[in-house]
C-alpha cells in the first residue's frame, strides 16, 4: 500500500477550512468572488471529506490495536477480527485518496458545447454527421442531461454541414471531452448505387461552456451582422433579419446562429458559442506553451488526429487511442457509449497517475 502525502492533504484541509470561513463572510456572499470560492471549495471538499474519514479510521485502528496488546484473550480475538476489517477499509480509503489527488480538469463539471461538422466525403459525410448528432443526443438523454441546438446547417438529404448544440448536466464535459477529433465511417452510402463501401469522416469538437466570469469579451471587438435565415440548399426560410453573424475582430473568429426566430435569442446563443470557442483557444495556447517547455505525458487530444472508426459491415467501432474494438456498433449509435467513454477516462487517469509518480 503506497504511502499518502500527508503534508499535502493537511494543506488541502487547511485551505478548505479557509474557504468555508470566507464563504460565510457577509461581504463575500453575493459578490463575483463568491462563485470562485464555491467552485474551489467544491473541488476540495470531496478529497478533504475522505481524508477526514481516513484520519478517524486511523484513530479507531489505534484503539483496536491497544485492546489487542492488553492481553485479554477474549477481547484480543474480537479486536484481531475487527482489525482485519479495519485494515481493509484503510487500504480502500488510501486508494480512493490517491485517485482523488490526481489533478482534475477544472472544466470537468461544466456544461459542454459539441460541434459536429461533415468532413471528407461530401453528402455521405454530412449524413454521418447527422448520425453522430443523433448518437450523442441519445447518450445525453440516457444520462438524464438536457440538450438544445444552438445552430444547424442541414443538407437536402437530411445530413448536416454543421450542427452545434449545448449539453447541460453535471459532469457533462468530463464524460464527453474525449470525443473531440476525427471520426471515420466505413459503409455503403445511401447515395452509392453500386454497393461499394466508402470511407468518409466528420469532425467533433467538445468545448466546456464558458461563463461570463471565465472570459470577458469587449463589445468593441465585435462586429454583429443580421440577415435572413436559410434552410437546406440555401433557400430563404425567414423574411425577417433574425439570423445573426458575430465576428470577433481580434481573432477573425466567426459564429453564426439562425435557429431561433428571435434576433435577440440568436445573438445570445452566438455569444455563448463565441465565448466558449475563445476560451478553448486560450486553453490550447497555454497547453502549447507548456508543451514547448516539457513533453506532456497525457495526450493533448489534437482534433486533427483520427480517433475512432465506425465500420458498418462488421458492426464494429474501434477507438484508436486505447486500441479498443467493440462489435456493437448498432447499440453505440443508439447512445450506448459508456463502454468507450469509461475506457478513455481510465486511460486518462492512468496517464496522470504515471505523470504524478
Amino acid at each position: 500500500m503506497n504511502a499518502l502525502p500527508i503534508e499535502k492533504l493537511d494543506a488541502l484541509e487547511k485551505r478548505c477550512d479557509e474557504l468555508e470561513k470566507s464563504m460565510s463572510d457577509p461581504k463575500i456572499i453575493g459578490s463575483p468572488q463568491f462563485q470562485f470560492l464555491t467552485r474551489d471549495h467544491k473541488t476540495l471538499s470531496e478529497v478533504v471529506s475522505k481524508y477526514r474519514e481516513y484520519k478517524r479510521l486511523l484513530i479507531v485502528i489505534a484503539e483496536t490495536e491497544t485492546v489487542l496488546q492488553e492481553g485479554d484473550r477474549e477481547l484480543a480475538q474480537l479486536a484481531k477480527d475487527e482489525l482485519e476489517g479495519l485494515r481493509g477499509e484503510e487500504e480502500a480509503l488510501v486508494e480512493v485518496l490517491q485517485q482523488l489527488l490526481v489533478p482534475r480538469d477544472p472544466n470537468d463539471d461544466k456544461n459542454t458545447l459539441i460541434e459536429i461538422r461533415g468532413g471528407t466525403g461530401g453528402e455521405e459525410a454530412a449524413l454521418f454527421a447527422a448520425d453522430l448528432f443523433r448518437m450523442y443526443t441519445k447518450y445525453v438523454e440516457r444520462q438524464r442531461w438536457a440538450w438544445e441546438a444552438m445552430n444547424t446547417s442541414p443538407t437536402e438529404l437530411g445530413g448536416f454541414k454543421e450542427v452545434v448544440f449545448l449539453v447541460t448536466g453535471k459532469g457533462a464535459y468530463r464524460r464527453l471531452k474525449h470525443e473531440s477529433g476525427v471520426h471515420r465511417v466505413q459503409r455503403v452510402p445511401t447515395t452509392e448505387a453500386s454497393g461499394r463501401i466508402h470511407t468518409s469522416a466528420a469532425t467533433v469538437a467538445v468545448l466546456p461552456e464558458a461563463e461570463e466570469v471565465d472570459l470577458v469579451i469587449d463589445p468593441n471587438d465585435l462586429r454583429i451582422d443580421t440577415y435572413c435565415s436559410s434552410g437546406p440548399g440555401g433557400q430563404s426560410v425567414n423574411t425577417t433579419y433574425s439570423a445573426v453573424r458575430i465576428t470577433h475582430l481580434p481573432t477573425g473568429m466567426i459564429v453564426t446562429c439562425q435557429d431561433e426566430r428571435s434576433q435577440i435569442k440568436n445573438k445570445a446563443r452566438a455569444l455563448k458559442v463565441l465565448r466558449s470557442r475563445l476560451l478553448e483557444q486560450k486553453r490550447e495556447k497555454q497547453e502549447r506553451e507548456i508543451a514547448s517547455k516539457r513533453k506532456s505525458q497525457v495526450k493533448s487530444g489534437d482534433r486533427s488526429e483520427k480517433i475512432r472508426t465506425y465500420n458498418f459491415p462488421q458492426n464494429r467501432v474501434t477507438d484508436h487511442r486505447v486500441n479498443l474494438s467493440l462489435h456493437n456498433l448498432d447499440r453505440v449509435l443508439e447512445g450506448e457509449l459508456d463502454g468507450l467513454i469509461d475506457a478513455l477516462l481510465l486511460d486518462e487517469q492512468q496517464k496522470k497517475l504515471t505523470a504524478e509518480s
